[in-house]
């Protein structure tokens, strides 16, 4: 594995202990570790992250800024050869850097996404070497067998999600990171899926470079989201034209949250 390779992760306070699971399998590895801290308030000092990049992008008017988040750490990850983003309360397998570096070598220019394991209550491994027995990759998104590389169809864009995903640093400045306007919960990585998509950059599923989501209370619709998928929906229709997250505005909907009108959906 070459030690060009950078692993940006962004961090608050509500997914700390999951964050230092992460950053102690991450230790292992010969990786660049860069952390964004999305709270208000400083991040912790030392020992809490130690040998991590540490860096601080604060909340803005409407909540964390996720989509920032991701570009600060892209930006300082420049000279890596290999930039991969894993979010917090992910585990990382133990051949999914070498996965994600293998694919980058065949797909130069693709956005390349692996398995994600949704682990259940109460399990959380502290080697990396437990996680193989764990594995039951998400059924809603492709999971090629291990070492094949599938590049995705042309109406496959819209799968992408960025709990695991890696691009080469000219893959991330043709993309042009993350929209900053999204703020908030939402929406900001389908709108990258698209603007890679308009780029003819492929989207390309990654067999055998598993993650592993560490469990924490949900709830399904995210109630505590709704004014920012509302806020983000709009952002994104606005762009290309139809509104992301369709299945927890129709469950809103049911509940008798939110209506579609002929100007979008808003809240009844």
């Amino acid at each position: 594995m070459t030690p060009t390779t950078a692993v940006i992760t962004l961090c608050s306070a509500a997914r700390l202990d999951h964050v230092r699971r992460q950053q102690r399998l991450l230790r292992s590895t010969p990786v660049r570790r860069i952390v964004v801290w999305l709270d208000a308030d400083p991040p912790p000092g030392p020992p809490e992250f130690a040998g991590a990049d540490l860096l601080h992008v604060p909340p803005g008017e409407n909540g964390l800024r996720l989509a920032a988040g991701r570009n600060r750490g892209a930006a300082a990850a420049a000279d890596a050869g290999l930039i991969v983003f894993l979010d917090a309360d992910c585990l990382p397998g133990t051949a999914l850097f070498a996965r994600y570096r293998a694919a980058a070598d065949a797909h130069p220019g693709a956005l390349l996404c692996g398995p994600v394991t949704y682990l259940p209550e109460g399990v959380k491994p502290e080697d990396a070497t437990a996680l193989a027995a764990l594995t039951a990759p998400h059924a809603a998104r492709p999971a090629p067998p291990d070492g094949e590389n599938v590049v995705a169809g042309p109406a496959d864009h819209r799968l992408f999600w960025s709990l695991s995903f890696a691009v080469t640093a000219p893959t991330w400045r043709t993309l042009g990171g993350f929209d900053e306007a999204f703020e908030g919960y939402g929406g900001e990585d389908t709108d990258l899926a698209y603007t890679a998509k308009q780029a003819a950059v492929p989207l390309v599923w990654v067999g055998g470079a598993h993650a592993y989501h560490q469990h924490h209370p949900t709830s399904s619709p995210p109630w505590q989201h709704l004014d920012d998928i509302l806020r983000n929906g709009r952002l994104f229709a606005d762009r290309w034209g139809f509104w992301p997250m369709r299945g927890w505005l129709d469950a809103f909907a049911a509940a008798g949250a939110v209506e579609e009108t002929p100007a979008g959906w808003q809240r009844t």
